[in-house]
């Protein structure tokens, strides 16, 4: 559509150190998912052209930014951190508006960006290599790192800030260019983290915006030959197209997808933090979150007291808007994701599963022109249904009964993705067997299955990734390749 000053400002694509429009000429409304009247701004609606100009950019300054030294690619993030902690409360604003959730938890959000920043800076001060013995004692060996070239990041709309950090710090600190594809929901937030990057002073073409569908700019990015590394959070529909298209013209590619995560109470659990652990890991955030709990697996001699204070619990939530004081659940972050979820819901009861809370759209007249869904929970779920199979991304709880920690943990194992896992239990042999046998990246003990510290390796197993780790010293296995070198005078 054309672009409309409607309740929004028109925000631009960022290309070779400059804001420009697309050539379409073409922008679309990124709009409140609490309010769906309220266009919080305009997006460019971009085309390969830019993808094109982009890259072209980011690969003319590449060579001069893998030149300087690592603590100079530092001080711009350390200055990119600054920039955004002095817009904290804005940019935390903006994601709230633009995507829907709480305020609380988009400020700490943007505050864990800060932090990225800041942590990866410090890594342009880290060993890049090692000397290695030679069999030549008049001869020195040893491995240092080299940037992969330009790297396109393609992030997701549910860590507007956190994921686009995490992926373009590192590949920024290791001398790579960026161009960025932000999830088209959320692209007013992703161009004020570009605006606190620009304000560092990064030189023209290092970091480069581009905005628009994923089917026309993140494929481009994918296959574009000049673009020698991809890193991707989203669908696994679409990653898997992402990494078919970069592994087909030899490209470096980094995929982290779904998840279907299990959290197990054992009949030792502390069922009063094992019940917050489960509401915070699975309904918070509305669910959106790929490491959020979607399979509740409890043990029968506890079940029906978790279940009566997991109910009780839920009933004390707030849904409403993010920005109002006291929400604690805000809505989905669009209209096709409540669709989606609405569907799940539908799929659970039509399988034979029991709803036993939640389930619809919140009638408070409030809150109808949101994306609203009520936190929902299912018993009597078998592991065949769709509900305890498939990723739904909303706020929806299967409770699925065990007899055995063995028969808990096969069952937790039993799902195509290998995100994230967690525990409830006193018992050594519990935790032991669970670390162990547990086929998932991350495995938490007496904590919720949601969340990662930024200097953590994270990634997925099986379906959830491409077996790469983001974040901590590990991000620099993807966004370097290992040069090893023979000197002999």
């Amino acid at each position: 559509m054309a672009s409309v000053f409607v309740g929004g400002q028109t925000y631009l694509n960022y290309i070779n150190g400059e804001w420009c429009p697309a050539g379409t000429g073409q922008t679309v409304p990124s709009i409140n998912p609490a309010k769906r009247s309220e266009v919080v701004g305009y997006v460019q609606s971009s085309s390969l052209e830019e993808v094109n100009q982009a890259v072209a950019s980011a690969k003319a300054a590449q060579q001069g930014w893998r030149k300087l030294s690592g603590s100079a690619r530092g001080d711009y993030l350390f200055k990119a951190a600054n920039a955004l902690e002095r817009r904290i409360d804005e940019i935390a604003e903006t994601m709230t508006r633009e995507m829907g959730k709480t305020l609380p938890e988009a400020k700490g959000e943007t505050a864990r960006g800060i932090a990225i920043l800041r942590y990866y800076a410090g890594e342009g001060m880290r060993k890049i290599g090692e000397v290695i013995p030679s069999t030549d004692s008049e001869a020195l060996m040893f491995t240092t790192r080299v940037p992969l070239g330009v790297v396109g990041v393609i992030s997701p709309w549910n860590f507007p800030v956190a994921i686009p950090i995490w992926k373009m710090a590192p590949a920024l600190i290791y001398g790579n260019t960026v161009v960025l594809k932000p999830a088209q929901d959320t692209a007013v937030t992703a161009a004020k983290i570009v605006e606190c990057i620009a304000e560092a002073g990064l030189p023209a073409g290092v970091i480069n915006l581009v905005t628009g569908s994923g089917s026309i700019i993140g494929q481009g990015l994918a296959e574009h030959p000049d673009v020698n590394g991809i890193t991707f959070t989203g669908s696994n529909q679409v990653g898997k197209r992402v990494g078919q298209a970069a592994l087909a013209r030899g490209a470096k590619y980094q995929l982290e997808m779904g998840g279907k995560n299990p959290i197990i109470i054992a009949a030792d659990a502390d069922l009063d933090l094992a019940v917050d652990a489960t509401i915070s890991g699975g309904i918070r955030s509305t669910g959106q979150k790929c490491t959020a709990t979607s399979r509740v697996i409890v043990m029968r001699d506890v079940y029906e007291t978790f279940k009566e204070k997991l109910l009780s619990k839920l009933k004390g939530l707030t849904v409403g808007h993010g920005l109002d004081a006291g929400t604690w659940l805000g809505p989905c972050a669009n209209e096709n994701q409540l669709r989606t979820v609405q569907s799940y819901i539908q799929k659970g009861i039509e399988e034979g599963a029991e709803l036993l809370f939640g389930g619809a759209s919140p009638d408070h007249p409030d809150l109808a022109e949101g994306f609203y869904i009520q936190p929902t929970v299912f018993d009597k779920v078998t592991p065949e249904m769709a509900i305890a199979r498939e990723e739904i991304f909303g706020p929806v709880l299967a409770l699925i009964q065990v007899e055995t920690m063995e028969e808990a943990i096969q069952l937790a194992n039993n799902s195509d993705y290998g995100l994230s896992a967690s525990i409830y239990t006193q018992s050594i042999s519990n935790i032991l067997s669970f670390i162990q046998d547990m086929d998932a990246g991350l495995v938490r003990i007496n904590s919720e299955t949601a969340g990662v510290e930024l200097q953590a390796p994270f990634g997925g197993m099986k379906q959830s990734s491409s077996h790469s780790r983001e974040q901590g010293q590990a991000a620099i296995e993807f966004y370097t390749s290992i040069k090893t070198v023979f000197l002999k005078a």
